[in-house]
């Protein structure tokens, strides 16, 4: 057996404490982001999930105006080719990123996200809802969602939306001719609706008995306001810094050093 000197004791032990410590007040955290489609089958499926984790500088969309190119990116073909600019540009420091491929009824997709609590406490998201013309799910108010407090503690662990929290975009008329995700829609057509935002799902009536994308027939039937559709669930682990790995190795290292020495001194001279 082998018996470190109480010197050697205490550098292990003051390394393994300042490691701890090290590892306790990380910055970073590593969110897992779980997304579920809640619909009844047959139901709605969406476009994959745009999202940010952010200081609560961009505002998407508002309630009752026009929309811009940035929703518009989400609600008309899901891509967020315009709103993903847009958010980089109101705020510098966001992580931002995707769930991808269409969710469809039943379906549940995790992402894994790297995020600085202290820096970026809210959560903003958007995703298309299909089979439509310019239906989609988001937060209109940058600060709906305070995930984190400022001492980068999780305050929320999941954001539910139901059928009647279904936005339309006012952007593009419905017309399953025109419509995303329904086969034979050309999605690239549009005819202008020049409308506002407001939350209303009663155009998904007009794609009723439809074949989807994804093979099955679209229905509507049962969808009232108050039922489920979608789920989004928050995880957080810590994530050891490039530092905390460099003191464990050093800590070992100086063990196992003072291992050698000892061993070596208990050793007889030939």
């Amino acid at each position: 057996m082998i018996h470190f000197s109480s010197h050697a004791t205490r550098c292990a032990v003051a390394i393994a404490a300042l490691t701890v410590s090290v590892a306790a007040n990380a910055v970073p955290v590593q969110v897992t982001v779980t997304i579920e489609n809640l619909a009844s089958a047959n139901g709605v499926s969406f476009a994959p999930l745009r999202l940010g984790f952010n200081n609560g500088t961009f505002d998407a969309f508002n309630n009752g105006a026009v929309s811009t190119a940035p929703i518009i990116s989400v609600a008309e073909g899901g891509s967020g080719v315009d709103w993903f600019p847009a958010f980089a540009a109101a705020d510098p420091t966001a992580t931002l990123g995707s769930i991808g491929m269409a969710l469809t009824p039943g379906q549940t997709r995790s992402g894994v996200f790297i995020v600085d609590p202290t820096v970026n406490q809210f959560f903003t998201f958007g995703s298309m809802v299909v089979p439509s013309n310019d239906l989609f799910i988001g937060n209109d108010d940058p600060k709906r969602y305070q995930l984190f407090d400022t001492s980068g503690s999780l305050l929320i662990t999941t954001i539910n939306q139901k059928a009647r929290q279904i936005w339309d975009a006012g952007s593009e008329t419905a017309d399953p001719a025109n419509a995303a995700f329904l086969v034979g829609g050309v999605n690239a057509g549009r005819t202008p609706e020049n409308d506002v935002i407001s939350f209303d799902f009663s155009e998904l009536a007009a794609y009723n008995g439809l074949t989807t994308a994804a093979g099955y027939v679209f229905t509507n039937a049962g969808l009232v306001g108050d039922a489920d559709i979608y789920r989004i669930s928050f995880a957080v682990a810590a994530v050891p810094e490039p530092q905390t790995y460099a003191l464990m190795l050093a800590g070992l290292t100086a063990v196992g050093w003072i291992a050698r020495r000892r061993r070596h001194a208990a050793l007889p001279s030939i």
